[in-house]
């Protein structure tokens, strides 16, 4: 693609897109910094969504390594997940783009595109140890645009110990109707059921997903019967009590602290809180969230791509494909993937993440079962899918509108 045209590709709906799903927190975030590319051949410039680490960090020093490997010098730049996909558009109408750029899975398709990013076809990465489930979120028309350096996903945390006490055996959960007969007895028995987070933002149409998905419902038909029955279930646990009405204002992170009190049964949430949950005090354990009539629901993935954004010199391509594939390597995904609480996207490295740490066993599960947000080739219209989405469960967990009522009014905007 020449150049001219890969710049009148990077629209408003491009910039639009990228606004919403920036939102979600699946993945890591914190406060970023600005970049350039570095000049000469010598110098490759490399972006990521992980401010937080410095140049002491394991991370970073990873990025030097892979960067001698490849016979260059590496300058790195950490932004915040929210700013990182707008300035990557900026960079590229100005010709100005990183040699390797990592980001949250669902930018993908909106980079792609919008022309700012390399198939696999042309840079030669290998993704051909990648669980196809995860390797889809980087996939449009057809096309791959990277390889995922990890992912995370959500699950059910559970207290033994409020289990215990309402007689609920753990094994018992299979399925949406046992589930619902476990937060009746713990109801029963004085605790709290479930918290989660419905707010009206992309964190609740991305805790929603697994029940919808669950349910048998496609992103493309909001107002199907199974999408209705997915949104009822969530009324139904308010309207007992199982849940209770913060939903409707928790992000996932106020969610956790509710469950972290010791208060609840349950709580939907992911991966990044396996170290609060070490802390938490209790005793818990993880399973995947059960389909409407058992076996584990899909679940959305999080977690970043690692790609090669398109270059005026694409001689630059051979050495930026070296250092994408050592950072995704056998070798060095382990340790990546642990400090950034990933599962790993390839079999073999799960397999040692599992061996090292039995409670990853359900994560590693749950991941296999999981599926992108821009899966099914929605690429940037799952923005304009997901904001109806968790505008129809607003309204039917408000109570302005029943399930049936609200999911409907989504699909109409939808189109």
């Amino acid at each position: 693609m020449n150049s001219s045209a890969r710049h009148r590709r990077l629209t408003a709906a491009a910039l639009t897109a990228l606004a919403v799903t920036a939102t979600a927190t699946a993945c890591s975030s914190g406060s970023g910094g600005t970049g350039a590319k570095g000049a000469g051949n010598g110098t490759y410039t490399i972006w990521d969504p992980y401010p937080q680490f410095d140049r002491s960090s394991a991370w970073v020093k990873l990025l030097d390594q892979c960067g001698t490997k490849a016979g260059v010098k590496v300058k790195r730049t950490g932004f915040d997940t929210g700013d990182l996909g707008n300035k990557t558009l900026l960079a590229a109408q100005q010709g100005n783009s990183p040699d390797v750029l990592i980001v949250d899975n669902p930018v993908v398709s909106t980079l792609a595109e919008a022309g700012v990013l390399t198939t696999t076809d042309d840079n030669r990465l290998d993704t051909s140890t990648v669980d196809p489930n995860l390797l889809a979120a980087g996939q449009s028309g057809g096309k791959t645009y990277g390889t995922p350096i990890g992912a995370n996903t959500l699950a059910l945390y559970y207290n033994k110990d409020v289990l215990k006490k309402a007689g609920v055996d753990i094994t018992s959960v299979k399925d949406w109707n046992s589930l619902t007969a476990a937060l009746a007895k713990v109801e029963k028995a004085g605790h709290k059921g479930i918290t989660f987070s419905a707010i009206g933002t992309e964190e609740g149409s991305f805790q929603f997903l697994p029940w919808f998905w669950g349910a048998g419902a496609r992103l493309t038909e909001l107002d199907s019967a199974q999408a209705v029955s997915a949104l009822s279930l969530w009324k139904d646990w308010l309207k007992n009590g199982y849940a209770p009405n913060s939903v409707l204002n928790n992000t996932q992170t106020t969610s956790w602290q509710e469950f972290a009190s010791g208060d609840y049964a349950f709580s939907e949430n992911g991966t990044w809180q396996l170290a609060g949950a070490e802390k938490a005090g209790f005793d818990y354990g993880v399973l995947p969230i059960p389909g409407v009539h058992g076996g584990n629901a899909a679940a959305p993935t999080g977690g970043e791509f690692v790609t090669i954004p398109v270059q005026k010199d694409t001689a630059r391509y051979a050495t930026a494909q070296k250092l994408a594939t050592c950072l995704t390597s056998t070798a060095n995904l382990y340790t990546t993937d642990t400090t950034l609480s990933y599962v790993a996207p390839t079999g073999a490295v799960q397999a040692q993440q599992v061996a090292a740490n039995p409670r990853l066993k359900p994560w590693v599960e749950a991941v296999k079962a999981a599926k992108g947000r821009t899966s099914d080739d929605l690429g940037t219209t799952y923005p304009k899918i997901s904001e109806q989405m968790w505008k129809a469960v607003q309204a039917a967990l408000s109570g302005s509108k029943s399930p049936k009522d609200a999911l409907s009014s989504a699909q109409a905007a939808a189109k």
